[in-house]
């Protein structure tokens, strides 16, 4: 018998039309496209089906327009009685998984997001912030390299994605130095991410302090099954533990190499990424090459998925 893992993509997983199978023919996914627009006063559906992709990408409607889909491909997923064990999310995808796991209502995690993604626009003005991607290097050096570029600023680890994949984030001068270390150092590439802030740093502390505020008037229940958290990469079983956790995440690095390590200890073999594209697919393969990996972003890949899941149970 298989373990699943559903987890769940964060910010960078938009494209404009994503969701939109699921929103004609899935009539509990199109309801939650409109409990969505009702929640936010925005036609989401619109928004993720038309874009334009200069809106869409914006944070504040990009996290609950990922979310929505998300969300819409798990209550197709529903549908098709397969059962799961664990969750996770990278990033924003907590929230969807946190949703999934019946800890957070659908309204209350929409509208959280929407704020969230507010307040992190507004922590920082445009262009004293980046981030980037640090593509070949090991992690140990690329934390060697954020050490001695700390004199030009803050420059920090945010995504820990897998192995060869570390992302930068903080001031813009400190992170460019950085990015000269590190090719110095033997990095394969050092990639400008296309991201209106420094997410995941210190600098993020006012997005943090702010979103603190809004999750203590949230009702948030004990999950029906285990998230792993990205934070510590530990398994949230209660309540009392999750406001916090989602506002650490927020000035902390994503650990997403750990908590796919975290689930596979925890016993998981079969992962399903629910959301538009498949970039966690892509990296769980790297994380952990023995499990199995499917992905959902459409109704086409989520029969394909589906059938692959029996095949294995």
């Amino acid at each position: 018998m298989k373990t699943i893992a559903l987890v769940f993509p964060g910010q960078g997983a938009q494209r404009i039309g994503m969701g939109q199978d699921f929103w004609t023919q899935i009539p509990e996914a199109r309801l939650l496209f409109e409990r969505s627009s009702e929640a936010l006063g925005i036609d989401v559906a619109r928004l993720c089906f038309e874009g334009p992709d200069e809106l869409l990408t914006l944070t504040a409607n990009a996290q609950p327009a990922i979310m929505t889909v998300s969300l819409a491909a798990f209550a197709a997923l529903q549908s098709e009685g397969i059962t799961f064990h664990y969750v996770a999310g990278h990033s924003l995808g907590e929230y969807s998984a946190l949703v999934a796991a019946e800890s957070l209502a659908f309204e209350d995690a929409i509208r959280i997001v929407r704020k969230r993604g507010e307040f992190m626009q507004e922590a920082v003005e445009p262009g004293v912030g980046m981030m980037a991607a640090v593509l070949g290097l090991d992690k140990d050096a690329v934390y060697e390299v954020c050490a001695e570029a700390a004199c030009y600023g803050i420059v920090e680890v945010a995504n820990l994605n897998g192995p060869g994949q570390v992302v930068i984030a903080g001031e813009t001068k400190a992170v460019e130095q950085a990015m000269d270390l590190a090719k110095q150092r033997g990095a394969k590439r050092v990639v400008r991410l296309q991201v209106s802030a420094p997410f995941h740093c210190s600098m993020m502390v006012s997005a943090g302090e702010r979103l603190a505020g809004v999750l203590e008037t949230i009702p948030i229940a004990d999950p029906i099954v285990p998230l792993v958290n990205n934070v510590d990469a530990e398994l949230l079983v209660s309540r009392q533990a999750i406001a916090g956790s989602l506002v650490r995440q927020v000035t902390s690095s994503v650990r997403w190499d750990d908590v796919v390590h975290r689930l596979v200890k925890e016993g998981v073999t079969l992962f399903l990424e629910l959301g538009p594209g498949k970039v966690l697919t892509g990296l769980i393969k790297r994380i952990a090459p023995e499990a199995t990996v499917l992905w959902a972003e459409d109704l086409s890949s989520l029969r394909v998925a589906v059938n692959q899941a029996r095949a294995c149970l």
